[in-house]
């Protein structure tokens, strides 16, 4: 079995590209030693390592751009209030500076065989930054299948909109197999229930189509509750969260029982002890001093993934 390489790797920033006021793409410059270790699937991310106050910060960022259509690897960061990393990258870095990066990971993925065998559209829901994956999964849907593409994208306003331009052009490019619906908060209000249900509809059979959900919390739960009412199966809803890992209370209903006791074997290297309500098994590797493999820390990457005994 290959190991994969969770290490960081120095990366140059070939270029910033400006996107939006508060949101601009990094191309990335890879070594021809690191290529084919950094090569990627559409909708993939990679996670990015910088120093705030003495504390280490990390952060995943998915990749813009798609392995089948463009030459160079990109990732697109929208500012966020308050955000220590996002704040960092788009004030402070500038091209030629070398940045800390992981190899490409995560499963928000077109099919292994492309999904185009007799596969219904690819209906995505994006609100804000969460057009970077699917507009990566867009790219390289229409480039490598015969599959219509359908794309909700909610904003704030017209200026918050990201590759609005890219957008335009891919479907200026296949009139008959991509349609982009944008909504505008500042317009008409947030989404509601019925208009995604309605444009869920508007292809066809929602149950025949894959669908991808990116954007914020509340969004994508909204997304999900029509998915789940309209009867679509899970294996057709792929959903990217980046959000930080939730702390349990202990004495909350979401806490273990006692008396509970956890083995892991980590690289060799075996240990036990006992587990402590409220935390994950991420955190219980580090309590008994293992360097488990991480990287969002909120179950959503699979960097951590283990086998269950």
């Amino acid at each position: 079995m290959t190991v994969r390489d969770h290490g960081f790797h120095p990366l140059r920033i070939a270029r910033i590209v400006p996107e939006t006021a508060d949101a601009a793409s990094l191309v990335l410059d890879v070594p021809s030693e690191l290529r084919s270790s950094f090569s990627y699937r559409a909708g993939q991310f990679c996670t990015f390592r910088a120093s705030s106050g003495g504390e280490t910060v990390l952060r995943c960022y998915s990749m813009s751009s798609s392995p089948d259509v463009d030459d160079e690897l990109a990732v697109t960061v929208k500012r966020v209030p308050g955000g220590l990393m996002s704040y960092w990258m788009l004030d402070e870095l500038q091209a030629g500076d070398v940045i800390d990066v992981t190899m490409p990971a995560g499963v928000f993925c077109l099919p292994d065989d492309g999904g185009d065998s007799g596969a219904g559209d690819l209906v995505a829901y994006c609100g804000g930054s969460g057009i970077t994956p699917v507009f990566s999964l867009a790219k390289s849907a229409l480039a490598t299948t015969d599959r219509r593409v359908r794309l909700l994208y909610a904003n704030r306003d017209r200026d918050s909109v990201i590759f609005g331009d890219a957008l335009d052009a891919l479907v200026a490019a296949h009139p008959d197999r991509l349609e982009v619906v944008r909504h505008h908060d500042a317009d008409g209000g947030y989404l509601d229930e019925a208009t995604v249900a309605a444009f869920a509809r508007g292809g066809g059979s929602v149950g025949e189509a894959d669908h991808y959900i990116c954007g914020p919390g509340p969004f994508m739960d909204l997304v999900e509750v029509v998915l789940v009412s309209a009867g679509v199966t899970p294996d057709r809803v792929h959903i990217e969260r980046f959000t930080p890992a939730e702390v349990l209370d202990p004495a909350g209903e979401d806490s273990a029982p006692d008396g509970i006791r956890v083995t892991i074997e980590l690289d060799g290297r075996v240990e036990s002890t006992d587990h402590h309500p409220g935390t994950t098994l991420l955190q219980t590797a580090r309590q008994v001093g293992l360097s488990a493999p991480s990287s969002c820390e909120a179950g959503s990457c699979a960097t951590c993934m283990g086998r269950l005994v």
